[in-house]
This record gives structure tokens, C-alpha cells and sequence, in this order.
């Protein structure tokens, strides 16, 4: 047995949704969270951290994949369901992903970790049986089998979606709330610092105090979580990530200003990182799975755009980070950005439309609405109109002197050079990559669906090998045969990952298929389906193989 010092880390992610950093750590004056101050106090907290996106499915298949949405086809918010206002959209459909991409959970499975996930996905397409040992709202490092075997757990709570901003009469079940549970806005409004855009209304105030309240009810619950890791004696071995997937906040959400993409980013390992450590280094979010490859030890696939920030295998500092913003809900567009430390550079490729288009569920949220009313009114004035002028083709913005990215600089000839450094970054990003936005959606679905169908996974095939057969015949239902044996597994679908179990019922544990699978003397009943990220699954396989009672024990 290893030394504890000599084992693998485990690795705990405690996501928050719609989360920019309004933490105490951060320097906000309102906030109240102490379990998020003390992580940083014995960790690292990143000032400069940001999503691909600024909603939430396309920005966690960047997370999931560690590949851009725009690069996989993942960059329409809303794939997997038809609204109704718009049936002529080509929803739902799953996106079918290139074959060699898949949830980088894989990676850490196949390496020998428990990974489990409690409980959103939120990938634009359907998660592979294959991602995880366990998914659901009881996912949990605790239902790991084997307690040394190292583990990869990932708890999303949802209090701080920018639902949870609305008043209670109109907040609907995915705030991440309990039925019938009230959450009044025990912040003082009068006390929140409002943006220069927002009017200074109190139905604006008590929106803002209420995301304060779900702040600090998802510190509680991370709060928990840590003193679950004391508990079980697993804080030393384990790397604690925290991160946000995008903003809450109108000209947040769903925009690649910073108020849509800028999210913390917090990490304690003991012994590793050195407490109390801030640094200034430019992260993105899609660097979140190659990191925890490099936490883990494991090697980072090379299709993988993101890079690794800690670890054996950290990359270099970036220089720039990008998003990308698309259909969101009923409403196409298309915007592309990216930003250094102090420079954001913004590309509105459908200059011709408005800021505020038609999305029904934005158009829920008690500050646009108080937007709206005051516009209609002609109450608004300064930058709280932004949102209701024509948009320029190409936005520029110094976020270190001008944090709220009011002023736009394109035009101007001081800024010349910054401009075009960073025009420049941005279309070798996108040469880089590649761009499916520039693809009509309904023609980039109907290459994954060819006439209008879902394609499914070739089922399973069972290869035994022994002395006897040295694997040039399958065995659909089995087989008798004199070990030792071992049975290989094949799905004639490319980049198909394949999922077995020895169990029976609806509660089998299924396992990830890495190597050939050997079985010992008597009768083993296999069971085996077959997925691709994008594809429907296979029907299941199932043979019986009966082994010799004079063979040796296999493999596994």
C-alpha cells in the first residue's frame, strides 16, 4: 500500500451556477460567504478566470469536452427540446460531437477513478453512459466501492441561477429551490452596489439582494461538502475546485461582457498550492478538464483545446482568453470575443440586430423588465440605454480603467494598435478551431442527422480468445470454452466508447470498457451497450460464457 503522500489526489468540484465573483474574498463589501473566503485563505483564488460562454449549456460542454462549443457544434443554447413559439427551429436534437471527443470523465475512469456527479449535465447533448460511475441527486464520494480507490466528484448546486432572482410567485423549479421554500432578500438592497447600466429602481435593488441570499445559502451548502471531506479524513489528498459557469445579470448572461463570463475560480490542495495565493493569471473554463487530467496524473488527449493551470502537466500562461455567443432560446445570433488581462475585443457579426432580441425567458427577469418599463417611460439615461442603441460592428473595451466595458474604444485612433492586436488574435482563434456558427443551424443538424433521423451505436460484438480461438470469430451468445479466457468488446461505430456490467437488473453498476475482460471458471453472464456522444445508444448485447473448471482465473 502506498503512503498517503505517494497516492493520487482526489478531486472535488463544487460548481455554482450563473456565479460572478460577488464572494468577500473578491472584495465585495455585501457578500457573506465565509466558506468560500476560507477556501481562498487556504488556497489559490484566480482574479482572471473566465467562460467560453455566457450560458449555461454551451459553457459546460466546453467544461465537460475541454473543446470550444463553436469547434463541436455545442454553441446553440437550448438544443435538446422544441419551443414552442418556434417550431420551424431544427430542435432537439443532441449534438453529435466529432468521434474523437468525449466527456474527459472517460479519461479519469479509465485511469482508476470514481467519478460521480451530482447532478446537472447541461451538455447540449445527452451524457454518455460511459461518463459517469454515478450521476443523480445521491451521487456522492461515499458510494465509491473501494474507500482508497481515488475519486472525481462533482457537485453542482443551482440556488444561484438567475431564476433564483425573481420574485418567489414566478421562479420556476430549476432555481435549484425546495417546493414551497421562500427565499426573501435578507440583504439590505439599499446596501447593494448597482452597475451603471441597471436604473436604480427597488424591484432592481431587491433582485440583486436575493441573488446576495443565494450566494450565501450555495456557501453553506459547499460548507458542508468540506466538512464532509474532514469528516471521511480526505482533505489532504484532495484538490477542491470551485468555479461558476457564466454570470446572472442582464448584459451578463447570454454576452461575452465580463459580467457574462468572468466567474471565480478557487483552489485549495494542501501541500501543493500555497495558501493565501492570488494570482492574476488568465484562465478559461475550457482549461477545467485538462487540469484535472494533469491533477490526476493522466495524459492530456491532444485534441483537447484547453490547457492544464495546475498539475504536472500545466501549459504555459495564456495570453488571451474567447466566447462565444449564439442562439439563445428562439433568438439567433452570433458574437465572438476575446480578451487579454486588461483589453476585451468584441465581434458583433449581426450588426444589423438589436442588443435585446426576443427571448422570452430573459425577458422574465425583474430588471429587464424594469429595464423595459423605464425605456417605454423614457426614464433611462447614460449607459443604462446601451442595451437599446444599435450595435457597432466591433466593440473595445480597457476593463482595467473601465470595468464595466461602458466606453467603447474601437473608433478610437489612441487605441489603434490594441484594436488590431487583438482583431488579429481573435481570427486566428477562430482560423484555429473553426467556427461551425458560421453554418445555418438546420443544415449542421441535418449533416449528424441524415434524413431527419438520430443515428444509433452498432451494438456490442463479443470476441473470445483462448487457446482454442485466438479471436477471429465472434460469439453473440457465448460460449463453453477450456481457459484461460478473455473476451474483447467491439462497436463498429467510430469514436464509440462501450459500457459493461456482470450484474443483472435495472441497478447494475456499469463499468467503462478499457481492455479485454478475462473471466474465471464457472458461468459469467455478460451485459454490454454501446454510445457515442451525439448517437443513440445500442441495444444492449448479452452473452454467457462458461469456462472450464480446470481454467485459470483471468483478468479481471
Amino acid at each position: 500500500m502506498n503512503s498517503r503522500a505517494d497516492r493520487r489526489p482526489n478531486i472535488l468540484w463544487i460548481s455554482f451556477e450563473d456565479t460572478n465573483p460577488f464572494y468577500g474574498c473578491y472584495g465585495d463589501p455585501v457578500a457573506r460567504t465565509p466558506n468560500l473566503d476560507r477556501l481562498a485563505a487556504d488556497g489559490c483564488r484566480w482574479t482572471h478566470c473566465f467562460s467560453t460562454a455566457g450560458v449555461c449549456a454551451p459553457a459546460r460542454s466546453a467544461v465537460i469536452t475541454g473543446m470550444y462549443p463553436i469547434s463541436i457544434g455545442t454553441h446553440h443554447m437550448r438544443t435538446t427540446h422544441t419551443n414552442d413559439a418556434t417550431p420551424e427551429m431544427p430542435t432537439p436534437y443532441s449534438a453529435l460531437v466529432p468521434h474523437y471527443v468525449k466527456c474527459f470523465t472517460e479519461y479519469l475512469r479509465a485511469a482508476g477513478y470514481y467519478c460521480t456527479n451530482n447532478a446537472k449535465t447541461d451538455y447540449q447533448f445527452t451524457p454518455p453512459l460511459t461518463a459517469w460511475d454515478e450521476i443523480g441527486n445521491r451521487a456522492h464520494w461515499r458510494s465509491r466501492p473501494d474507500p482508497d480507490q481515488p475519486f472525481f466528484a462533482v457537485f453542482n448546486p443551482t440556488r444561484t441561477h438567475e431564476s433564483g432572482m425573481w420574485p418567489e410567485e414566478t421562479r420556476p423549479s430549476r432555481a435549484g429551490l425546495s417546493q414551497g421554500e421562500t427565499v426573501l432578500a435578507e440583504f439590505d438592497p439599499a446596501a447593494v452596489e448597482l452597475p451603471p447600466y441597471f436604473p436604480d429602481t427597488p424591484k432592481v435593488r431587491e433582485a440583486m439582494a436575493r441573488m446576495y441570499s443565494n450566494i450565501e445559502h450555495s456557501d453553506l451548502f459547499l460548507g458542508q461538502l468540506l466538512l464532509e471531506l474532514e469528516e471521511d479524513g480526505l482533505s489532504d489528498n484532495t484538490v477542491v475546485v470551485h468555479w461558476s459557469d457564466h454570470g446572472p445579470l442582464p448584459r451578463g448572461k447570454r454576452w461575452p461582457y465580463d459580467s457574462g463570463i468572468h466567474v471565480p475560480l478557487i483552489a485549495r490542495w494542501p501541500g501543493h498550492i500555497q495558501a493565501g495565493r492570488v494570482s492574476d493569471q488568465l484562465v478559461s473554463t475550457i482549461d477545467l478538464a485538462p487540469t484535472a487530467l494533469s491533477l490526476a496524473g493522466v495524459n492530456i488527449p491532444s485534441h483537447m483545446q484547453g490547457q492544464a493551470f495546475l498539475g504536472p502537466r500545466s501549459a504555459p500562461a495564456r495570453r488571451y482568453v474567447y466566447a462565444s455567443r449564439d442562439r439563445h432560446d428562439e433568438a439567433y445570433d452570433m458574437v465572438r470575443a476575446v480578451r487579454d488581462s486588461r483589453y476585451k475585443y468584441i465581434r458583433n457579426c449581426r450588426p444589423d440586430l438589436p442588443y435585446l432580441l426576443w427571448v422570452p425567458y430573459h425577458n422574465r427577469h425583474p430588471i429587464v423588465e424594469e429595464m423595459w418599463r423605464l425605456y417605454l417611460a423614457g426614464e433611462l439615461s447614460g449607459p443604462q440605454l446601451l442595451m437599446f442603441q444599435p450595435r457597432p460592428v466591433e466593440e473595445l473595451y480597457d476593463t482595467q480603467t473601465d470595468p464595466h466595458e461602458i466606453d467603447n474604444l474601437a473608433a478610437d485612433p489612441t487605441h489603434a494598435e490594441e484594436l488590431l492586436r487583438l482583431r488579429a488574435a481573435l481570427d486566428g482563434w477562430l482560423s484555429d478551431v473553426g467556427d461551425l456558427g458560421k453554418l445555418d443551424e438546420a443544415q449542421m443538424v441535418r449533416r449528424w442527422y441524415p434524413g431527419g433521423e438520430q443515428p444509433q451505436t452498432a451494438p456490442p460484438l463479443f470476441i473470445p480468445i483462448c487457446a482454442d480461438s485466438p479471436g477471429r470469430e465472434l460469439s453473440p451468445g457465448g460460449g463453453r470454452f477450456e481457459g484461460p479466457l478473455v473476451v474483447q468488446l467491439h462497436s463498429a461505430t467510430q469514436g464509440a466508447s462501450i459500457a459493461y456490467t456482470l450484474q443483472s437488473g435495472g441497478d447494475a453498476r456499469w463499468r467503462l470498457y478499457t481492455e479485454p475482460l478475462g473471466f474465471p471458471p464457472g458461468e459469467t453472464t455478460l451485459r454490454a451497450k454501446a454510445v457515442r456522444i451525439g448517437f443513440s445508444d445500442s441495444n444492449e448485447s448479452t452473452a454467457t460464457f462458461t469456462v472450464g473448471a480446470d481454467a485459470r482465473a483471468g483478468q479481471k
